[in-house]
């Protein structure tokens, strides 16, 4: 089973800026190789590479792994593509979403993500540090945070690419874990029942429920606000709506999780059973109202 593991890299000023700088050769370099990509019809990884290889590595100054990584990254954006207009998510052929998918190359941010593989980056899990390839060089020492968990996950299960993440002014490492799956139980004795709903987000066959009216409340006082800062369009309004921008998603995430943990701990016998609740929230549960 693929779990991915994000970790927050704390890079000095210099380190920053070198990554910063990687990112947008990465990206800029991306974007020409998908022109070439989209002028030519060549979109898989072994012919991209025969046009665009010697160019990257000359006009950005990118390493021979870096190059093959931008290369192999537009591939997967128009591999991306083609399954998202056969599962008909850019509308039917001819309709105005579909043509603005289809008529024009794949452009890539200039701070998007950049993956990485084992010979462009290297973990010290132990010491908290990483060293990373940047078109200024090798840059060591990246110091990282992370919990406990996270850092035993990383010791014994990293595996494969790992992207490095700009956002809202924060580095950010996405590291892919291959985690062994825990063996079927193919002889059950009990079962534990669901039922999803909007008021109550989810309630168990034994008479548990796990209410939904608090997540509600804060979604509408999170739209009014919003509501509210667009309306103003100051300076200061904008700073506030990108700072909160993703704090409703985050918070919900938070809650779901917390839930569907819950619930398989239950279902898992590791909770105690309630007697006598009537159905109440367990005391403490984040989604108690």
């Amino acid at each position: 089973m693929k779990l991915v593991v994000q970790i927050r890299l704390l890079p000095t000023p210099v380190q920053a800026a070198a990554l910063e700088a990687t990112l947008r050769a990465c990206n800029e370099a991306a974007t020409w190789a998908s022109g070439v990509a989209f002028a030519k019809d060549v979109k898989n990884n072994f012919a991209l590479h025969q046009h665009t290889y010697r160019e990257i590595k000359a006009r950005w100054g990118l390493g021979a792994q870096a190059a093959q990584r931008v290369i192999k990254k537009t591939c997967d954006a128009y591999a991306v593509l083609r399954a998202n207009l056969r599962a008909g998510w850019l509308g039917r052929p001819g309709s105005k979403r579909y043509r603005r998918a289809t008529e024009k190359p794949i452009a890539f941010r200039a701070e998007g993500a950049q993956p990485y593989d084992d010979r462009m980056l290297s973990w010290q899990t132990d010491r908290r540090r990483v060293s990373i390839w940047t078109t200024a060089g090798r840059v060591k020492e990246v110091a990282f945070t992370a919990s406990s968990e996270q850092l035993a996950t990383l010791a014994l299960h990293r595996r494969g690419e790992s992207d490095l993440v700009y956002r809202d002014g924060m580095w950010f490492l996405n590291a892919t874990c291959e985690v062994p799956e825990q063996p079927l139980n193919t002889d059950p004795t009990d079962f534990l029942g669901i039922d999803l709903g909007i008021v109550n987000i989810a309630t168990t066959s034994d008479g548990e429920v796990m209410a939904g009216r608090e997540l509600n409340r804060i979604r509408v006082r999170e739209r009014r606000l919003r509501a509210k800062l667009q309306q103003k369009n100051t300076p200061s309004a904008k700073r506030r709506l990108r700072k909160r921008r993703r704090k409703e998603a985050r918070r919900a995430r938070d809650i779901n999780h917390k839930i569907a943990k819950h619930v398989v701990a239950e279902a898992w016998g590791h909770l105690p059973r309630r007697s006598g609740s009537g159905g109440a929230p367990v005391a403490g549960s984040p989604w108690r109202t």
